[in-house]
């Protein structure tokens, strides 16, 4: 009894002093030096930790360092990781009402205002709210690439260039558009791509072009990026372990939630920017940068305008929820509010996005009662 005893001190002791030293693990599959590793979780880090002077301080992983990509929600399921970077492409059947909006952004073409409508969705949706927390997480904030182009060793030009080509997605909505094409959808995570195309495994990918070059280096093996518009790509900058949200202060949270607003708009600052660098960059480096044709366009317009139409009911077929047409609509609707509270503002000003989402969402989560359920 005596040891028992003592025993329960030891471990009593150790779990006070993991507590007072409040050194988190925060986990990201990205390159360190990618824009939603270095903007949302490096520079996230460092100021929560200055602002909070020591007493919350994350330990970031990057590079999957800590869990791969498609195991990051259960590791913050299970308090292996306070925080992380999720992409619910990744698990379709644990999140199949956020990979709808993500089919739906198929057709966006404001990658800053789809990122902001993802956010507050996220963040006041019950619907969506209810599906992060039966996956054991709170959904914090989000991100949306800029417009995919196609990235390609085999160039895609017209519409009879994709014919046959093995071209990586995000699943979903581009999966299905490469079918249309004639190309073979291929489901590999983006940190994969790189040896991909080098080996000959993959002839495209359908990227955002800032990963020509920040992290994933694609200009080092591709050849060709066809300029075709093909939406945007949705995922959750910040999901946080339940466990660990509830066991701070309301002024710890509060200063969370306006670091993760700054981390939000900083990210999509950066990509907006990176993409005019990436395209110049390729120019130089010998990529050809190719205007898709009249038919590759044409067949697109067409696919986007039938895939609206018919979303409500695939989603309900293929990924087996109740009928989302309520979901859409509000996704739709918030997402043409953004825009307007965006317009006219410099897209390259951290600090006036910032105060965009703070005014008109983060100020307005109440961090007493944001995720306390």
């Amino acid at each position: 009894m005596k040891k028992l005893m003592v025993l329960a001190a030891l471990s009593g002791c150790l779990t006070a002093s993991a507590a007072l030293a409040d050194v988190f693990q925060a986990t990201n599959w990205m390159a360190p030096v990618h824009i939603l590793n270095e903007e949302t979780y490096q520079k996230f880090s460092q100021d929560v930790k200055e602002k909070s002077k020591g007493d919350i301080t994350f330990e970031v992983y990057s590079g999957g360092s800590l869990v791969p990509a498609k195991s990051t929600m259960q590791a913050i399921r299970d308090g292996v990781a306070s925080l992380g970077i999720v992409y619910p492409g990744y698990t379709p059947s644990e999140l199949p009402l956020n990979n709808v909006l993500n089919d739906l952004v198929f057709v966006s073409d404001d990658d800053i205002a789809s990122a902001f409508a993802y956010t507050e969705i996220g963040m006041t949706n019950e619907k969506i709210i209810g599906e992060w927390r039966a996956n054991g997480g709170i959904f914090a904030g989000g991100y949306s690439t800029p417009v995919y182009n196609f990235v390609c060793v085999k160039a895609i030009r017209s519409l009879g260039d994709a014919k046959g080509l093995k071209i990586r997605t995000a699943g979903g909505a581009q999966a299905a558009w490469v079918e249309a094409i004639g190309g073979v959808p291929v489901s590999v995570p983006i940190g994969d791509v790189y040896s991909g195309l080098s080996r000959g495994s993959i002839d495209c990918t359908m990227s955002d072009p800032t990963n020509l070059d920040k992290g994933n280096k694609f200009w080092e093996v591709a050849k060709s990026v066809t300029r075709l518009p093909m939406g945007v790509v949705l995922g959750a900058n910040y999901v946080i372990n339940p466990d660990f949200w509830r066991e701070l202060s309301n002024e710890k949270r509060r200063l969370l939630l306006d670091e993760m607003a700054a981390g939000n708009a900083r990210a999509q600052v950066a990509y907006h920017v990176g993409v005019a660098a990436a395209i110049e960059g390729s120019k130089q480096r010998g990529l050809e940068i190719i205007a898709p044709s009249a038919d590759l366009t044409k067949k697109l317009a067409d696919f986007q305008q039938g895939f609206v139409a018919a979303l409500p009911k695939k989603s309900v077929d293929d990924r087996k929820v109740a009928d989302p047409s309520d979901l859409i609509a509000a996704f739709q609707t918030t997402q043409t509010k953004w825009k307007k509270l965006l317009d006219g503002v410099d897209r390259t000003d951290a600090a006036a996005l910032t105060k965009i989402l703070q005014d008109n969402l983060y100020s307005k989560i109440d961090e007493k009662t944001f995720g306390m359920k």
